[in-house]
């Protein structure tokens, strides 16, 4: 089924940049910040694992998911009245071509920033050549399948990337489990301490979705890379039963667990209210639960995203 015309009209609205078929490519907004303070502003991943904020190549690869998790800011079929299989795609584009298309397209889109007098030209070279790679923009990135994965990884590492980044809502853990190249960090969301808030905030459109959610969680020590749980907290909704959080992380035995503020943006102020964005002082004190419930500690923490890391290692590991 082909991607609505509406949905379409939306994601370019909200800038987003198509690249061939399904593929998405949009500016973060820490990359723009970065390039007009000189570096000196950046985002958590810069803070806690050395990327680079304005080398960061953000995208999607299939726009659909499994989950219409409430605090999502995508918009999503069901808030147009829509009726789409987000999980129906076949046609998918190539791995190398759309990576290609991607960086091509993400340089398009910092053309604006040559010549301004507040851009360091230095950083606006470097952010030409991205380093760090991420198909987390929107949608399930395991969607595009275990293959087609794999030699995107492949491909990226062969075009210079220094890190990509996994992301995955985990209700896809037998594409998990056939990859045959790894990224450089996993990441697995953890938005439920239990499976009657996740279906309550995470709305799966698979029956069985728990369960794959905890399968994902069992398959992460077989991983070599660093993997994560980020646990992205919506005050009211899922930002309680912190004993239930520490019996998923201690299945998952992660290297990190991101506890992190659900951001009030685009679609997530169409069903969610704006007080549903936890505050810092609120995520750092169910983040000091978790670390006295798990044995992992609070070894960072940036006010700026509402963010803080726990780990079991004494420092984070630098990738750049």
């Amino acid at each position: 089924m082909p991607f609505p015309d509406e949905l379409r009209r939306i994601y370019k609205k909200q800038g987003y940049h198509f690249v061939g078929r399904y593929g998405l490519v949009k500016q973060c907004h820490w990359l723009k910040k970065s390039l007009r303070s000189g570096g000196k502003e950046y985002c958590y991943k810069q803070r806690f694992y050395g990327v680079p904020s304005h080398r960061c190549l953000q995208v999607s690869l299939f726009p659909g998911c499994s989950q219409r998790c409430l605090y999502c800011w995508r918009v999503m079929p069901d808030d147009l009245g829509i009726s789409w299989n987000e999980m129906g795609a076949k046609d998918l584009d190539e791995p190398e071509s759309l990576l290609d298309g991607m960086i091509e397209e993400q340089r398009k889109m910092l053309i604006g920033f040559k010549g301004r007098r507040d851009i360091d030209p230095r950083l606006l070279e470097e952010a030409m050549n991205p380093v760090h790679f991420t198909p987390s923009l929107v949608g399930e990135p395991l969607l595009y399948g275990a293959e087609r994965l794999s030699r995107l990884f492949s491909y990226a590492f062969k075009r210079n990337f220094k890190s990509v980044f996994l992301v995955s809502n985990g209700t896809f853990p037998e594409v998990l489990s056939r990859l045959d190249t790894e990224p450089t960090q996993l990441y697995i969301s953890v938005s439920a301490p239990n499976e009657e808030i996740y279906k309550r905030v995470c709305r799966p459109l698979l029956p069985d979705g728990w369960r794959r959610l905890n399968r994902s969680l069992e398959l992460l020590s077989s991983f070599k890379c660093p993997t994560v749980l980020r646990l992205t907290m919506v005050k009211g909704y899922n930002m309680t039963d912190a004993e239930g959080y520490a019996r998923l992380i201690k299945k998952a035995d992660s290297t990190y667990v991101e506890v992190k503020a659900a951001m009030s943006l685009g679609f997530f102020l169409r069903r969610l209210p704006r007080e549903a964005m936890p505050r810092h002082e609120h995520i750092r004190s169910f983040a000091e639960k978790l670390a006295d419930l798990t044995g992992y500690n609070i070894i960072d923490e940036y006010l700026h995203s509402r963010v803080v890391l726990l780990s079991k290692l004494e420092k984070p590991i630098k990738l750049y």
